[in-house]
Protein backbone atom coordinates (compact mmCIF):
# COMPACT_ATOMS: atom_id res chain seq x y z
CA UNK A 1 0.00 0.00 0.00
CA UNK A 2 2.56 2.51 0.26
CA UNK A 3 2.72 3.14 -3.51
CA UNK A 4 -0.53 5.25 -2.74
CA UNK A 5 0.50 8.64 -1.85
CA UNK A 6 -1.70 10.54 0.63
CA UNK A 7 0.17 13.92 1.48
CA UNK A 8 4.04 14.08 1.02
CA UNK A 9 4.35 14.96 5.46
CA UNK A 10 2.38 10.85 5.78
CA UNK A 11 3.60 9.30 2.96
CA UNK A 12 6.82 7.85 4.72
CA UNK A 13 4.50 7.19 7.94
CA UNK A 14 3.26 9.63 10.33
CA UNK A 15 5.76 11.52 12.59
CA UNK A 16 4.92 11.68 16.42
CA UNK A 17 4.40 14.93 17.86
CA UNK A 18 6.69 16.67 20.50
CA UNK A 19 5.10 16.81 24.25
CA UNK A 20 5.40 20.52 25.02
CA UNK A 21 5.78 21.78 21.58
CA UNK A 22 5.76 25.69 21.92
CA UNK A 23 5.07 26.29 18.22
CA UNK A 24 6.72 27.64 15.04
CA UNK A 25 6.43 29.48 12.34
CA UNK A 26 4.88 29.14 8.75
CA UNK A 27 6.44 30.49 5.56
CA UNK A 28 4.58 30.66 1.84
CA UNK A 29 6.65 29.31 -0.79
CA UNK A 30 7.43 32.30 -2.50
CA UNK A 31 11.44 32.55 -2.81
CA UNK A 32 11.48 36.00 -1.95
CA UNK A 33 9.47 38.34 0.73
CA UNK A 34 7.51 35.25 1.99
CA UNK A 35 4.65 35.29 3.72
CA UNK A 36 5.70 34.27 7.84
CA UNK A 37 3.15 33.51 10.32
CA UNK A 38 4.02 32.97 13.94
CA UNK A 39 1.60 29.88 15.92
CA UNK A 40 2.23 30.34 19.34
CA UNK A 41 1.87 26.56 20.88
CA UNK A 42 0.90 23.25 18.87
CA UNK A 43 -2.10 22.83 16.94
CA UNK A 44 -5.01 20.70 17.74
CA UNK A 45 -6.59 17.97 15.85
CA UNK A 46 -4.53 17.76 13.13
CA UNK A 47 -5.59 15.34 10.02
CA UNK A 48 -5.48 14.80 6.76
CA UNK A 49 -8.35 16.66 5.01
CA UNK A 50 -9.80 15.19 1.38
CA UNK A 51 -12.45 18.31 0.03
CA UNK A 52 -11.61 20.60 -2.12
CA UNK A 53 -11.40 23.92 -0.65
CA UNK A 54 -8.46 23.10 1.57
CA UNK A 55 -4.23 24.13 0.33
CA UNK A 56 -2.63 21.13 -0.83
CA UNK A 57 1.06 20.78 -2.06
CA UNK A 58 1.59 20.13 -5.38
CA UNK A 59 0.53 16.13 -6.42
CA UNK A 60 -0.91 15.39 -2.83
CA UNK A 61 -4.14 13.59 -2.80
CA UNK A 62 -4.78 15.02 0.35
CA UNK A 63 -4.26 18.23 2.44
CA UNK A 64 -2.95 18.11 6.18
CA UNK A 65 -4.55 20.36 8.03
CA UNK A 66 -5.06 21.32 12.08
CA UNK A 67 -6.57 24.38 14.01
CA UNK A 68 -5.18 26.45 16.55
CA UNK A 69 -6.59 29.21 18.37
CA UNK A 70 -7.08 32.76 16.47
CA UNK A 71 -5.15 34.52 18.74
CA UNK A 72 -1.89 32.28 18.66
CA UNK A 73 -1.91 33.27 15.31
CA UNK A 74 0.12 36.54 14.16
CA UNK A 75 1.29 37.34 10.62
CA UNK A 76 4.86 38.48 11.37
CA UNK A 77 6.43 39.37 7.46
CA UNK A 78 4.54 40.03 4.33
CA UNK A 79 0.81 40.25 5.57
CA UNK A 80 0.16 42.78 2.23
CA UNK A 81 0.25 39.80 0.30
CA UNK A 82 -2.52 37.68 1.72
CA UNK A 83 -5.61 37.88 0.79
CA UNK A 84 -8.75 35.62 1.44
CA UNK A 85 -10.05 33.10 -0.87
CA UNK A 86 -13.85 32.83 -0.35
CA UNK A 87 -15.02 35.65 1.86
CA UNK A 88 -18.22 33.71 2.06
CA UNK A 89 -16.94 30.53 3.30
CA UNK A 90 -16.77 29.65 7.27
CA UNK A 91 -13.16 28.81 6.81
CA UNK A 92 -11.70 32.35 5.77
CA UNK A 93 -8.54 31.02 4.33
CA UNK A 94 -5.63 33.63 4.00
CA UNK A 95 -4.13 32.53 1.27
CA UNK A 96 -0.71 34.21 -0.30
CA UNK A 97 -1.78 36.28 -3.72
CA UNK A 98 2.05 35.50 -4.65
CA UNK A 99 2.59 31.53 -4.11
CA UNK A 100 -1.28 30.68 -3.62
CA UNK A 101 -0.69 28.70 -0.25
CA UNK A 102 -2.91 29.35 2.74
CA UNK A 103 -1.08 30.73 5.87
CA UNK A 104 -4.11 30.45 8.11
CA UNK A 105 -7.81 30.42 7.96
CA UNK A 106 -9.74 31.57 10.90
CA UNK A 107 -13.38 31.12 11.44
CA UNK A 108 -15.49 34.25 12.83
CA UNK A 109 -19.09 33.47 12.01
CA UNK A 110 -20.78 34.24 15.01
CA UNK A 111 -22.30 31.22 17.28
CA UNK A 112 -20.49 28.69 15.24
CA UNK A 113 -18.80 25.55 17.55
CA UNK A 114 -15.29 26.72 15.49
CA UNK A 115 -15.51 30.44 16.05
CA UNK A 116 -12.06 31.68 17.69
CA UNK A 117 -10.08 28.77 15.80
CA UNK A 118 -7.43 29.28 12.71
CA UNK A 119 -6.83 26.61 10.26
CA UNK A 120 -3.24 26.43 9.68
CA UNK A 121 -0.64 23.76 7.49
CA UNK A 122 1.51 22.74 9.71
CA UNK A 123 3.91 21.36 6.52
CA UNK A 124 4.77 25.08 5.62
CA UNK A 125 6.53 24.98 9.06
CA UNK A 126 10.57 24.17 9.11
CA UNK A 127 10.30 23.19 13.18
CA UNK A 128 9.71 19.65 14.09
CA UNK A 129 7.63 18.70 16.79
CA UNK A 130 3.74 19.38 15.97
CA UNK A 131 0.92 16.93 16.93
CA UNK A 132 0.80 14.26 14.42
CA UNK A 133 -2.23 13.92 12.12
CA UNK A 134 -4.81 11.47 14.09
CA UNK A 135 -7.43 10.83 11.09
CA UNK A 136 -8.55 11.37 7.57
CA UNK A 137 -11.67 13.88 6.77
CA UNK A 138 -13.83 13.93 4.22
CA UNK A 139 -12.19 10.90 2.29
CA UNK A 140 -14.63 10.44 -0.39
CA UNK A 141 -14.94 14.10 -1.28
CA UNK A 142 -10.77 13.62 -2.89
CA UNK A 143 -13.49 12.30 -6.13
CA UNK A 144 -14.83 15.87 -6.21
CA UNK A 145 -11.06 16.53 -6.88
CA UNK A 146 -10.41 14.48 -9.76
CA UNK A 147 -9.68 10.77 -7.78
CA UNK A 148 -11.16 7.91 -9.44
CA UNK A 149 -13.98 5.92 -7.56
CA UNK A 150 -11.90 2.61 -8.03
CA UNK A 151 -8.85 4.15 -6.17
CA UNK A 152 -10.74 4.79 -2.79
CA UNK A 153 -10.62 1.64 -1.26
CA UNK A 154 -6.97 1.66 -1.77
CA UNK A 155 -6.74 5.23 0.10
CA UNK A 156 -8.96 4.09 2.63
CA UNK A 157 -6.51 0.89 3.34
CA UNK A 158 -3.10 3.24 2.92
CA UNK A 159 -4.94 5.53 5.71
CA UNK A 160 -5.54 2.57 7.97
CA UNK A 161 -2.03 1.63 7.16
CA UNK A 162 -0.80 4.60 8.54
CA UNK A 163 -2.95 4.82 11.74
CA UNK A 164 -5.35 7.52 9.79
CA UNK A 165 -8.81 5.97 10.50
CA UNK A 166 -10.85 7.50 7.41
CA UNK A 167 -14.15 9.47 7.93
CA UNK A 168 -16.61 11.16 5.38
CA UNK A 169 -17.21 13.51 7.87
CA UNK A 170 -14.86 15.04 11.17
CA UNK A 171 -13.22 12.51 13.55
CA UNK A 172 -16.50 11.04 15.76
CA UNK A 173 -14.43 13.56 18.60
CA UNK A 174 -14.91 16.51 16.15
CA UNK A 175 -18.48 15.80 15.67
CA UNK A 176 -19.60 15.23 18.94
CA UNK A 177 -18.21 18.84 20.27
CA UNK A 178 -20.13 20.19 17.40
CA UNK A 179 -23.26 18.39 18.39
CA UNK A 180 -22.40 19.39 21.96
CA UNK A 181 -21.89 23.00 21.29
CA UNK A 182 -25.29 22.67 19.14
CA UNK A 183 -27.26 21.62 21.90
CA UNK A 184 -26.05 23.87 24.66
CA UNK A 185 -27.05 26.85 22.20
CA UNK A 186 -30.44 25.30 21.44
CA UNK A 187 -31.11 24.63 25.71
CA UNK A 188 -31.68 21.41 24.85
CA UNK A 189 -28.51 20.26 26.82
CA UNK A 190 -27.38 22.16 30.30
CA UNK A 191 -24.06 22.24 31.99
Amino acid sequence: MATVKIHPAVDNGVQPGKPGFSGGTLVCHCASDPVVVEIDGDCLHNHVCGCTKCWKPQGAIFSMVSVVPTDKVRVVQNEQKLKVVDPSALIQRHACTSCGVHLYGPVTRENHPFTGLSFIHTELSDEQGWAAPTFAAFVSSVIEGGTRPEAMDGIRARLNELGLPPYDALSPALMDYIATFTARASGVLKD
